[in-house]
């Protein structure tokens, strides 16, 4: 393949802050964004080496389409290196990958938790492990092809969302640290994806076409429930179905086949539409209710990570109003952040219908386009718009905002409240 010299052309400033000629690792997966990463990088006359992970056993994903991090995979990740004549490994995580990612997985679902096992594998795997590896091969930086855009300001790195709103990752991105933004590049954070598809062509690498990884990667059935009765032989135990009025309605066959939200597969008959409102492993019970019973207001969150400029403590008594979203899918929406007891507590303005425990909650600075991500952390419990078990015994409306005061003297948990994670339990 013929490179062109590099330059600060269109695709200038890629890299940002590298010295010329410097070792830039890409974490390879086999797919057209990070192979593009590693062409660009090669074109702008880096010194490029290429990391793939193995991360789970794929006998059953080798040949599925939208699979990642196995098979077909590692071998196109080869090949793109091949072509671009740079240096390629392959790492073997496996057992580390199964330990963090997958048994936590399980364990999560096994509490009653709806889990997102691709923000603990980019936050334990990818930018721990692949980091540390590429420090130790004398790289300036690690490069990958996510959608997400970052840059400097006067308190430090920054996050942003990407230009793409429909590719944007900046959901499944909350938990990296400054310490690790410093040693990050993600080349793709102001492209479009068919620009990216464009390039891949315009360079030559025969994975232009192919199509995006989906769903979770050790779930090659895309059925959860196998893998955690394939881990937990004893996860599927029965347990009764009850309405939030206290009623037994029915039974069910495990709480690893249901989610909050779920409205489908309950095989109850009431005579009117209900839907799972909450899980309480420890009773074996699944929780329905009306659609109006899954609005949540009140989200109660651990492992917060900051990534603002100035400390939360500081953010004064009302909170701090901020964006959030508590999928991936949607826009995010106003919401009040806040501390109480110790806990910090994100207060949506409008709430939202099925937020469960387990997913994620990130802050942004406002719901633009390419707006700062301010951090996030994991869902711990919600509570309902008509749950009275509101700070200080109040229910402040949507434009209370920051005339509220619904925690006490932040500067009581000032330990806690400093930038990075706030708190030490393991997320899953």
């Amino acid at each position: 393949m013929t490179m062109s010299a590099p330059g600060t052309g269109a695709q200038g400033g890629l890299f940002e802050g590298l010295p010329a000629g410097a070792r830039v690792v890409v974490a390879m997966s086999g797919g057209v964004d990070s192979s593009v990463v590693a062409a660009l990088a090669k074109r702008e006359g880096y010194d490029v080496v290429g990391l793939t992970m193995q991360l789970y056993d794929h006998g059953g994903a080798t040949g599925r389409k939208g699979a990642c991090c196995a098979g077909q995979d590692i071998h196109d990740a080869r090949r793109v290196a091949d072509t671009l004549g740079i240096t390629h490994y392959v790492l073997d995580y496996e057992d580390r990958f199964r330990a963090e990612v997958i048994e936590g997985f399980a364990d999560s679902y096994l509490a009653g938790e709806t889990p997102i096992p691709c923000v603990v594998c980019n936050q334990q795997i990818k930018f721990e492990s692949l980091l540390d590896t590429a420090r130790d091969l004398g790289a300036a930086a690690l490069a990958t092809g996510h959608y997400i855009a970052s840059g400097h300001g006067a308190e430090g790195p920054r996050l942003y969302r990407a230009a793409d709103p429909d590719r944007d990752q900046s959901y499944f991105l909350f938990a990296t640290t400054r310490e690790q933004l410093e040693f990050l590049r993600f080349p793709l954070g102001g492209m479009h994806k068919a620009r990216v598809r464009e390039l891949a062509h315009e360079l030559g690498l025969r994975v232009a076409t192919k199509p995006d990884s989906q769903d979770i990667c050790f779930v090659p059935t895309g059925r959860y429930a196998d893998i955690i009765e394939r881990l937990r032989p004893d996860a599927a135990q029965a347990g009764n179905i009850v309405h939030v009025d206290g009623r037994v309605l029915g039974r069910h066959d495990g709480i690893i086949n249901f989610t909050v939200g779920q409205r489908k597969g309950l095989k109850i008959a009431t005579g009117e539409p209900l839907y799972v409102v909450r899980l309480n492993a420890d009773r074996r019970e699944v929780v329905v209710g009306q659609r109006s019973d899954l609005r949540a207001r009140l989200i109660v969150l651990r492992n917060v990570n900051w990534l603002g400029d100035s400390a939360l403590e500081d953010m004064g008594e009302g909170g701090l109003d901020v964006f959030v979203r508590v999928r991936s899918s949607q826009p995010p929406q106003p919401a009040t952040l806040f501390s109480r007891h110790g806990d910090m507590v994100v207060m949506l303005h409008e709430g939202e219908y099925g937020v469960a425990a387990g997913q994620a909650c990130v802050f942004y600075a406002d719901g633009s386009a390419g707006a700062r991500v301010l951090g996030g952390g994991w869902i711990a419990s919600t509570r309902s718009a008509t749950d009275t078990d509101l700070p200080d015994n109040s229910a402040p409306g949507p434009d209370a905002q920051s005339a509220a005061s619904p925690a006490p003297s932040l500067r009581d948990h000032a330990t806690r409240l400093t930038p990075g994670f706030v708190r030490g339990a393991k997320p899953v």
